[in-house]
């Protein structure tokens, strides 16, 4: 069920941010959209790390920045994008996508902005925002899952 249900939080350090990418990981199921926002180093490949550890994929989560997508096998597949050097919605859609995005495993995709147009209503935004004293305000939009403890 997609509600329109925005959480936040705030996290002060990798360890912390993992550890909430886990907490979401383990309640994401198949055919979930993450479209991940937020500025250079903000965050998004730590609470990835995060959400794959909670899917009990056992390799090396990294930046697919220059590969564009990395595929990771654990209790589903996670498909981790970077959009980043993308010139726009019309690259992603020839990259073939759809079987990621419409599958049977998670689909995370890093600088997500540009492509938006292009991805389903049901897609969760997590925007990550760097504050002032090193923490990270963390926001969930369109999350139909329920309460992260």
């Amino acid at each position: 069920m997609l509600t329109n249900k925005t959480l936040t939080f705030i996290t002060h350090s990798a360890e912390e941010t993992i550890l909430l990418g886990t907490k979401i990981g383990k309640m994401l199921k198949p055919g979930d959209i993450i479209a991940m926002q937020g500025t250079l180093a903000a965050g998004k490949t730590t609470i990835t790390k995060g959400i794959a550890q909670a899917l009990e994929i056992q390799d090396t989560i990294t930046s697919p920045t220059f590969c564009l997508i990395s595929e990771y096998y654990g209790k589903m597949p996670l498909y981790h994008m970077d959009v980043y050097r993308l010139d726009g919605a019309e690259e992603f859609i020839n990259l073939g996508t759809d079987d990621m995005l419409y599958g049977d495993g998670v689909s995370i995709i890093e600088w997500s902005e540009k492509i938006m147009s292009e991805l389903p209503k049901k897609t969760i935004i997590l925007r990550i925002t760097p504050q002032d004293d090193g923490s990270r305000l963390i926001e969930l939009e369109n999350w139909g899952n329920g309460e992260i403890q």
